[in-house]
């Protein structure tokens, strides 16, 4: 679907994605990482919104380049607000269908179905300015989804929108993927991809630190160092123990109730620890450890881009 070789985008003397080389197959992609870390640029370059200063890119087996009819097959939800304010959704969703070449009447009723899915139709007669940024949202949505695209490509497609607002279009894009469409979506807030995509993209300072599904990535991190945080009594005497076993790489006492330790021996560690507790000064209150979701995996990865583990 997806293709990009040995792609650098520069802006001047800034690098805006820097030597990306992927390839994504149909389903359900997110694009992670922190604001400015290069998303959108990655975006605009797959939908030929920008050239690559070095590099290919491919869109369905195309250059994406000057190439109007792969807007056919895509819809986009950018993430700026580019709406008219003294025009009706209604009349804006079906001028954007009228430009992929359907008819009047066939862009009137794809509007009128894809705002009632967004949950606009209430307001659909209203002009843009008087709407909040959640109802700004839901209709940039409905005119990506109006066409009936292959691929839909979302930046940070939850922005103002309330709780409700955001399992609404969370259980919009189950839907889409389930009936076969695909999807990129990019966001710096982890939780809203993870219950979307089955694979993501993870990218900072403009270049890819990881891709694939949760699972091998988790792969990459097997090796790494893993932290612990312990409370209780005796955390002293426990640290003299870890110490002499060689079980810690790191260790450090807080406030004499609290030890965080890092170490290469999760599980020598661990099995050590029931009988650290079971009687004398050390009693053991609390054990805690990194959670396993891909809030873990970002914090752990972008410490590895940073130098901070190895």
């Amino acid at each position: 679907m997806i293709e990009l070789d040995s792609v650098t985008k520069l802006y001047g003397t800034v690098i805006g994605v820097n030597d990306v080389s992927l390839t994504l197959g149909p389903g359900a992609h997110g694009l992670l990482g922190p604001n400015g870390s290069g998303k959108t640029t990655f975006l605009n370059l797959i939908t030929g919104q920008l050239r690559p200063t070095r590099g290919r890119v491919r869109m369905f087996g195309e250059n994406p380049w000057d190439n109007p009819r792969l807007y056919r097959r895509i819809g986009i939800c950018p993430s700026f607000e580019g709406l008219y304010a003294e025009i009706t959704a209604r009349d804006w969703v079906i001028y954007m269908l009228r430009l992929h070449g359907f008819s009047p009447v066939e862009a009137e009723r794809r509007a009128l179905d894809a705002l009632e899915i967004v949950g606009m139709t209430a307001s659909m007669d209203r002009t843009m300015g008087s709407y909040s940024r959640g109802m700004r949202q839901r209709t940039k949505l409905a005119q990506a989804i109006a066409h009936e695209p292959e691929l839909l490509i979302l930046d940070e497609p939850f922005n103002g929108l309330d709780p409700v607002g955001r399992h609404e279009i969370t259980m919009l894009l189950k839907d889409w993927v389930k009936a076969g469409g695909s999807l990129i979506i990019a966001s710096h807030i982890l939780y809203e991809v993870e219950t979307l995509a089955t694979s993501f993209l993870l990218v900072s300072g403009g270049r890819l630190l990881a891709s694939g599904t949760p699972e091998e990535v988790h792969s990459l991190l097997k090796n790494l160092p893993n932290e612990f945080v312990i409370r209780g009594e005796g955390l002293r005497e426990l640290s003299q123990k870890m110490i002499a076993e060689q079980l810690v790489d790191s260790i450090r006492l807080d406030g004499g109730d609290r030890l965080t330790v890092t170490t290469h021996q999760p599980t020598a560690l661990t099995s050590r620890l029931p009988e650290w507790n079971s009687g004398g000064s050390i009693r053991i209150t609390e054990l805690s450890s990194g959670d396993d979701t891909l809030q873990a995996l970002f914090t752990t990865l972008m410490r590895i881009h940073r130098g901070e583990l190895r």
